[in-house]
């Protein structure tokens, strides 16, 4: 082994520490890269095999009723690879071990053979039998929440009668790999389920015989959806149809989307922040640590070495760091990506869902790492090595003596010596102390940025479920029915407050844009379900137009005092123009909202409603719970508790944990930039400190002259971190939001103070650390002079 590649392992070892330090800084940035990107890799391939085993639809529809003698029409459509006729209903579920009542989406399957569409995966049990009166196939979310297993009992509310169920299979579907209730916006395990059931059995208990009101169809590669979904409209409307969609508004992988169009955020923003602060905090530190060794550089030149032999060995040193940071980095990210895709597993229903790291991004964030710290010493070492070697083994000429800006006010006099000895040394290397400073103020902003989601969720939360929503339950039925029924729900156990809705599909058309969407219908003074403004005060709803959320005009490219097409997709179809008289901030989905008694004339309808809000008094609860399960036309039950829990089970539970996981990984740059700030100083000062104590200055006043200088630096750095983590967090949130979630910017005082609190306690630990270094320096072995 020559000389020189002794030194190199001697020197990895001696500046362990240091080295440990930047190792870890660049691991964050390499595991944030790993951990996003191979968790999106592996969701998107399991739902593509899913999709393709399971025959997932590419088009849906939902009508009144239809003979099923109009199925050779629907498969012989041009673009039409296979069509599936159903009969799907709501229904009204007794749940053992459950007070409230559940909700339950029946779905008809061939009584003979599979589906064409939509095909089920058999996760324990046996498929229906033919013609076996009661028995249903449960889907896996609904069954594990309630223990059913083969065997187990169910009861509905079959089309107003009571009937016993029993459990035969436990299953998966492509419709269901994210299972909301119609009409919401998050799973609720425990109150909804979907179950299938014959064919036949189904559709005599709704007098369906021979008869669908839903249809699923695969399209031929060559298909054009937009024609195909034209076909099935013109022929499907005469029978009720309600406006044909593609799988792009599929509720299941419309939500499904929604979170991977926002991990694949989480997996492009945060990483790309991280790796670009750690580019620049590897080439400030790697060239400060590279300056040191100007000296040692010059002696392997007159000892022969040439300068492409140093400038190689400077740069094995550096590719020794890349390496075990970008290993390190993927070791970290894999074992993360692991758990997301563990916790993903919990809420989307996959038959198998496999993680897997692909060698290519393993190459490719080592390459990364690599090429950054390479790049970070490049210059420094090549500056090193081409100096002469007797004008390098000079240490470089003092700074020009010149008093501080305090100095030169004439403020000397109430500054200490050693604070004047500080700021000279700063104003003489100002360009070292900006880097410095600037890359302390990188590590509070990625602390800032790792840390406000917390905010932002716990802001979301209380606006849609304390402002907007205030209360306790929604009550759906079957089909939209006159104001006597909420009268009804008045009469019930423990109800204080009925307050009716409509809510009925429409397509909202400004020039060449257009959302489907359900129109809400409230009374203009509602305080259950509330239109809040600006200022988050109740918004009366007008009585003409239409009040929209911001995403949605956004969507629609339309502001306050233009005028949208409003087409009503069931009943009369009846189609008018509406101009939209108030834009208003909310957070979840597409919303449109209109005065009730505005909307019966547009509906020309009387006394139409599709359900009702309730505020309950909780101590009658379980009694007001028993009524609603044995009311034929509730179709559904919704409660706000329940959606709480559901909220913070998935969207919260899921951006909380990556808020976790940046949290830790900014905390290691956080200490790690600190930590080499205060070992590289030391190292650039130490002839100087020693200098100083040889002149009779005490232990205690040159770790001051060192430490002051970290301390001024990380105050420094405090204003424009924040400032910089406020902007990070700002671009963020821009790339989270979607048509279905949307992000405020709220970073509260405490993350602020968090992220400041941390890089001052690294500042403290790197300065403890300093401090013991200093005091065990060997003064002679420091001012030895080379000539």
């Amino acid at each position: 082994m020559r000389a020189i590649h002794s030194k190199l392992w001697r020197e990895l070892w001696q500046l362990r520490w240091q080295n440990l330090a930047i190792v870890l800084v660049m691991a964050a940035g390499v595991a944030t890269v790993v951990m996003s990107i191979s968790t999106l890799l592996s969701l998107n391939r399991t739902r593509a095999d899913f999709y393709s085993q399971a025959n997932f639809g590419q088009g849906f529809v939902h009508l009144k009723r239809a003979p099923l003698a109009l199925l050779p029409r629907i498969r012989a459509i041009d673009g039409v690879a296979a069509a599936e006729a159903r009969v799907v209903m709501m229904v009204t579920l007794d749940i053992p071990g459950l007070l409230e009542p559940g909700t339950g989406r029946l779905v008809s399957h061939p009584d003979r053979g599979l589906p064409l569409v939509n095909r089920l995966y058999l996760r324990e049990g046996r498929m229906l039998g033919t013609r076996r009166s009661g028995e249903v196939l449960v889907s896996e979310a609904f069954a594990r929440t309630h223990q059913l297993h083969p065997g187990s009992p169910l009861t509905a509310v079959i089309n107003g009668k009571q009937q016993r169920l029993q459990v035969v299979g436990v299953v998966l579907s492509p419709e269901f790999v994210y299972s909301v209730r119609p009409g919401e916006l998050l799973p609720d395990d425990r109150r909804f389920g979907v179950l299938w059931m014959g064919y036949e059995e189904l559709s005599s208990a709704f007098d369906m015989h021979e008869a669908f009101n839903d249809v699923s169809v695969t399209l031929l590669p060559s298909a054009r959806e937009a024609a195909v979904l034209a076909q099935l409209d013109e022929l499907l409307a005469p029978y009720g149809g309600s406006n044909a969609y593609g799988r792009e508004l599929q509720p299941s992988h419309r939500f499904l989307e929604n979170e991977l169009v926002q991990l694949r955020t989480m997996a492009l923003v945060p990483p790309a922040i991280f790796l670009a602060v750690t580019i620049f905090l590897l080439q400030v530190v790697m060239t400060r640590q590279i300056a040191i060794q100007r000296e040692l550089i010059a002696m392997l030149r007159a000892f022969g070495y040439l300068q492409r032999e140093i400038a190689i060995h400077y740069l094995q040193y550096a590719l020794v760091i890349g390496l075990v940071g970008s290993l390190l980095g993927t070791a970290i990210g894999a074992k993360f990506g692991v758990d997301l895709t563990i916790m993903y597993a919990e809420f989307f229903r996959f038959p198998v869902m496999q993680y897997r790291l692909d060698w290519w991004l393993v190459l490719l964030t080592a390459a990364v790492g690599v090429t950054a710290v390479l790049a970070g010493v490049w210059n420094a070492v090549w500056n090193a090595a081409s100096l002469p070697p007797a004008q390098a083994m000079q240490p470089e000429a003092p700074r020009k003596y010149q008093r501080s800006l305090l100095e030169r006010m004439g403020l000397q006099s109430w500054l200490p010596q050693i604070v004047r000895m500080i700021l000279r040394q700063l104003e003489r290397r100002p360009l070292r102390a900006f880097f410095s400073s600037l890359g302390i103020a990188l590590s509070i902003a990625i602390l800032v940025m790792g840390n406000f989601l917390e905010d932002t969720v716990d802001h979301v939360m209380d606006f849609q479920f304390f402002t907007t929503q205030r209360q306790d339950l929604m009550v759906s039925f079957v089909e939209p029915t006159t104001g006597q029924a909420a009268r009804d729900l008045g009469k019930l156990p423990g109800v204080i407050v009925v307050e009716p809705f409509r809510a009925v599909p429409v397509r909202l058309v400004h020039r060449q844009n257009q959302r489907r969407l359900d129109l809400l219908g409230l009374t203009a003074d509602a305080q259950l379900m509330r239109v809040v403004d600006p200022q988050r005060g109740p918004m009366p709803l007008p009585q003409s137009g239409l009040v929209i959320s911001r995403r949605l005009a956004e969507v629609l490219q339309c502001r306050v005092g233009d005028i949208v097409k409003l087409e009503v997709l069931e009943g009369l179809r009846i189609a008018s123009d509406v101009s939209i008289v108030a834009v208003i901030d909310d957070y979840l989905d597409l919303n449109a909202y209109i005065e009730l008694a505005t909307l019966r004339r547009l509906l020309r309808e009387q006394d139409a409603i599709s359900g009702a809000f309730l505020l309950a008094d909780r101590n009658q609860m379980p009694e007001l719970y028993r009524e609603l399960k044995q009311t034929p036309r509730v179709a559904g039950i919704s409660i706000k508790r329940a959606a709480i829990d559901s909220y913070q089970k998935t969207m919260a539970e899921n951006l909380l944990r990556m808020k976790g996981i940046n949290v830790l990984f900014a905390c290691i740059v956080a200490i790690g930039v600190v930590y080499n700030c205060a070992r590289v100083s030391l190292a650039e000062r130490s002839r100087e400190l020693a200098t100083l104590r040889v002149l009779g200055f005490t232990r205690g006043e040159t770790s001051w002259v060192l430490l002051g200088e970290l301390a001024i630096l990380v105050v420094a750095a405090i204003p424009w971190g924040l400032v910089v983590g406020h902007g990070f967090a700002w671009l963020l949130t821009a790339a989270l939001n979607t048509e279905v979630h949307r992000f405020p910017l709220i970073i509260h005082g405490r993350t602020y103070a968090f992220a400041i609190v941390v890089v001052i306690l690294a500042a403290m630990a790197s300065a403890l650390a300093v401090r013991r270094r200093m005091d065990h320096v060997n003064l002679v072995e420091v001012l030895k002079t080379r000539d």
